[in-house]
């Protein structure tokens, strides 16, 4: 078991249950949060090695959200991986432009999630 800290923002019950659940099955401590409110909490709380950003939430959506915490100077080394449930032409660049470390596309493939968070992971590692 590691000891990684993943936040997961997802304002879909279901996907934010897929999410967690592959995690701590694959060994990861997980919280959660369903709105920015709740993941600017879960991040003062206790900071996290990865943030998973759902960029569709109510409210303040992902990319500001990703925006305001990377400009936090306690917070803008934490990486931020979008989940994005639809990558159209021209999205990935503005994720990356709003301050993402990269996206995983939803639906998460349950096989390679883990994998994917890994990869996340062992870069901000300088691994």
């Amino acid at each position: 078991m590691n000891d990684h800290l993943i936040l997961v923002v997802d304002d879909h019950l279901a996907n934010l249950k897929l999410a967690c659940d592959v995690l701590e099955w694959s060994g990861y401590r997980v919280s959660k949060a369903a709105d920015a409110e709740e993941a600017l909490r879960e991040v003062e709380q206790s900071p996290p090695d990865l943030i998973l950003m759902d960029i569709e939430l109510p409210g303040t959506d992902g990319l500001l959200l990703t925006q305001r915490l990377k400009s936090g100077e306690a917070t803008r080394h934490i990486p931020i991986v979008a989940l994005a449930a639809s990558a159209m032409k021209g999205d990935d660049q503005r994720m990356l432009a709003a301050g993402c470390d990269g996206y995983i596309s939803k639906p998460i493939d349950t096989r390679v999630f883990a994998s994917q968070v890994a990869q996340y992971l062992n870069e901000s590692n300088g691994s």
